[in-house]
């Protein structure tokens, strides 16, 4: 599947920390390769390109003399300290050298960044602001040396997907040490075949994807997958290439280099939406039954509590909750209108009982389909 630079305008670029730090050390060398293929590519189309990194703990590591990665919070976002320093000179020193008058910028988050609706759009504007400069390429990477376990994205790949739907990328590159989707696993079955396109992430796909590759990653193919889940939504679609093949960005782009692409849904979500899909973290989960299920996913109905089957968590009214199914899946992410203890007293009932249950009835709904963002 080809794609026209001239088309996208925006492409967002994710560097795994497999192809920073392979299994211990850190390595310079896919880097200075993508650099250079990012310089070119904004040089020769005008590209607005932003890239996700990795690699700030593998690099503290290295620097360290560590052979395994921390497991302690305090250690880990230690370590992650020393390599961001180190990481991002590397990336500024790349592009002094090899841009010819562009510039590197470094961007730091944590996932609270983006939980309120303000700091959301004031991270939209920055990224926005820096494309308007013309010569300046975006380095994102979460704060892993601030964020706290329950404020983490989790993996870079879960941010570069959130990234590129908030700034409306027309790609998602994840480049990581395989060539994409494999039917089996490569490392297992020497004629396990690549995917090399993927219209919807079923049960079936996501059954494929293994772990974590290193022991300095936190990410692998399920964390792709989800990745590709969230651009899809957002109306982009998704390459998993791998980063040690020459050239792969280019080559990605017209359809010469092996590659799994996921295409974009038909529909995609308004950016409010994505706010509550994405951009907040969900503060526990509201279990459904399949009438309510279908009511959701097919007729497009607000979540009511005669369909809730049980509540997961302790949030609040106005958290953001993911909604599953019977067997576990998310199907949907809402803002809802009443607390987990409430909506424990209510699940079941219907909404003309809520009065009687709690005293006062603030909403029928346990939360609007406005409020709602289906994934």
């Amino acid at each position: 599947m080809k794609f026209d630079p001239e088309q996208l305008k925006t492409i967002v670029v994710k560097i795994g920390t497999n192809l920073l730090s392979g299994q211990q050390a850190f390595e310079g060398q896919v880097m200075e390769a993508v650099v250079e293929e990012v310089c070119a590519l904004k040089r020769e189309h005008g590209l607005n390109i932003l890239v996700v990194t990795s690699g700030a703990v593998g690099c503290g590591m290295r620097i360290l003399g560590m052979d395994e990665r921390p497991s302690a919070l305090p250690q880990k976002q230690a370590v992650a300290a020393v390599g961001q320093a180190a990481l991002m000179h590397a990336y500024q020193v790349l592009f002094d050298a090899r841009s010819q008058g562009l510039h590197s910028a470094q961007v730091l988050l944590t996932a609270a960044d983006l939980d309120s609706r303000q700091s959301y759009l004031n991270v939209r504007n920055t990224l926005h602001a820096l494309f308007s400069m013309r010569n300046v390429v975006p380095i994102i990477n979460e704060n892993d040396s601030t964020a706290v376990e329950e404020l983490r994205f989790g993996d870079n790949d879960t941010l570069a997907a959130k990234i590129a739907a908030k700034i409306d990328a027309g790609l998602l590159i994840i480049l990581t040490d395989v060539d994409g989707l494999y039917d089996r696993n490569p490392a297992e079955n020497a004629d396990a075949a690549l995917i090399a396109q993927i219209g919807e992430i079923t049960p079936a796909i996501e059954a494929l994807a293994g772990g974590a590759g290193s022991t300095a990653a936190t990410g692998g193919m399920r964390t792709k997958l989800e990745a590709a889940k969230i651009a899809a939504a957002a109306g982009l679609p998704t390459i998993i290439a791998n980063g040690h093949r020459p050239g792969v960005l280019q080559g990605a782009l017209e359809d010469r280099v092996p590659c799994t692409v996921f295409t974009a849904a038909q529909e995609s979500l308004s950016h409010r939406k994505r706010w509550i899909a994405f951009g907040r973290a969900p503060q526990g989960a509201v279990i459904v039954d399949e009438g309510a299920k279908r009511a959701l996913t097919r007729q497009g109905k607000s979540l009511l509590a005669a369909g809730i089957v049980e509540v997961q968590g302790d949030f609040d009214a106005g958290d953001a909750v993911e909604v599953r199914g019977m067997t576990g899946r998310a199907i949907a992410r809402a803002l809802v209108n009443y607390s987990s203890r409430e909506i424990d007293r209510i699940k079941g009932h219907k909404s003309h009982e809520i009065e009687g249950l709690l005293g006062r009835k603030d909403f029928d709904e346990v939360a609007h389909r406005d409020n709602m963002a289906m994934l």
